[in-house]
């Protein structure tokens, strides 16, 4: 093969790869918008609904802590709000170091801080798995129901 022929190849494989490669990189610039826009609307409605979520979550632990004689603005402080339910539970302040920096270990006693904060109000431990579960539906209900606050023994 000579070498003109060989330029002549490869220049026609290379305008064959071209096209080759336009069918399956097709795309509309209207569609992709389209696309995006639907994203960021579906995130919104499930950034707000995260928002909403965590400010009812929030106001249930502060009717919570105030029925518990502590002050609700410590609900809104992320770790003195395990300090003082520690105090409502009447466990050890110790246990806020677990809950802090022992991976694995925190969620034993993250488990066992809302099985004693559902007994501090009467509550069983299927109360205490509500809380766990879907904190949305039963810290409101802890806080704003009925249930009353007993300091449990030491």
């Amino acid at each position: 093969m000579s070498t003109s022929n060989i330029k002549k190849l490869n220049i026609v494989s290379i305008a064959t790869l071209v096209s080759a490669s336009s069918l399956f990189a097709q795309s509309s610039d209207s569609t992709d918008a389209a696309v995006q826009a639907g994203a960021a609307i579906v995130g919104l409605i499930f950034a707000l609904l995260g928002l909403a979520i965590g400010v009812v979550v929030i106001v249930g632990m502060w009717k919570i802590f105030v029925k518990a004689g502590q002050p609700g603005w410590a609900s809104l402080i992320p770790i003195y709000n395990l300090y003082i339910m520690c105090q409502i539970t009447a466990k050890p302040a110790w246990w806020m170091l677990l809950l802090l920096f022992c991976p694995g270990v925190n969620l034993v006693f993250a488990i066992l801080l809302t099985v004693a904060l559902a007994n501090s109000f009467g509550k069983g431990t299927g109360y205490a798995l509500g809380l766990i579960f879907l904190p949305f539906v039963f810290y409101p209900m802890l806080g704003f129901g009925d249930a009353s606050y007993t300091k449990p023994q030491s």
